[in-house]
């Protein structure tokens, strides 16, 4: 782990965050040709933003409908007392788990679930029920997924009114 001290991100730096959030598998000769740079120096930039921990991973994503997961559900969950899941449970207990929000408010955490039929929710809740209340809604699309973060010129003051369509 390095100890450096983290600098500013310049134009360049979010040149090569938008290209790789759009594409992550791109080579880094494809990268420079579209910020500019030759490829040791995009090879450079990456590393460096990977070191600081500003690109945090890579990965592939899976469609959970297109594996046999049509489902998706969002759960929050107000854990009983000594019975917290993500203190007496593990992640391979719950498959169907495929991210945990720890929150603040009447429950503790919310979670994102994938199942591949209504019996295999239900199964599902039986046995998360049996650490706490559960409030569940299903999700019937996604309206956005993966948003590019892309704030070079910093936060704005307001937002204005979010465009979903």
């Amino acid at each position: 782990m390095t100890s450096q001290r983290q600098r500013p991100l310049d134009s360049l730096d979010w040149q090569l965050l938008r290209e790789l959030q759009h594409d992550a598998r791109l080579s880094y000769n494809a990268l420079a040709q579209r910020v500019g740079l030759s490829a040791p120096a995009v090879a450079e930039r990456v590393r460096r933003l990977e070191e600081a921990g500003v690109i945090a991973g890579y990965r592939a994503e899976v469609d959970p409908a297109k594996v046999g997961l049509p489902l998706t559900a969002v759960v929050q969950l107000h854990c009983a007392p000594g019975k917290c899941l993500l203190k007496t449970a593990s992640a391979a207990a719950f498959p169907e788990i495929i991210e945990v929000l720890k929150v603040s408010g009447p429950h503790c955490t919310v979670i994102k679930v994938v199942a591949a039929s209504i019996l295999h929710l239900e199964e599902f809740f039986e046995r998360l029920g049996q650490h706490g209340e559960l409030e569940t809604s299903m999700v019937w699309s996604n309206a956005l997924s993966r948003r590019v973060i892309d704030w070079e010129g910093g936060v704005p003051d307001h937002d204005p009114a979010p465009t979903w369509g």
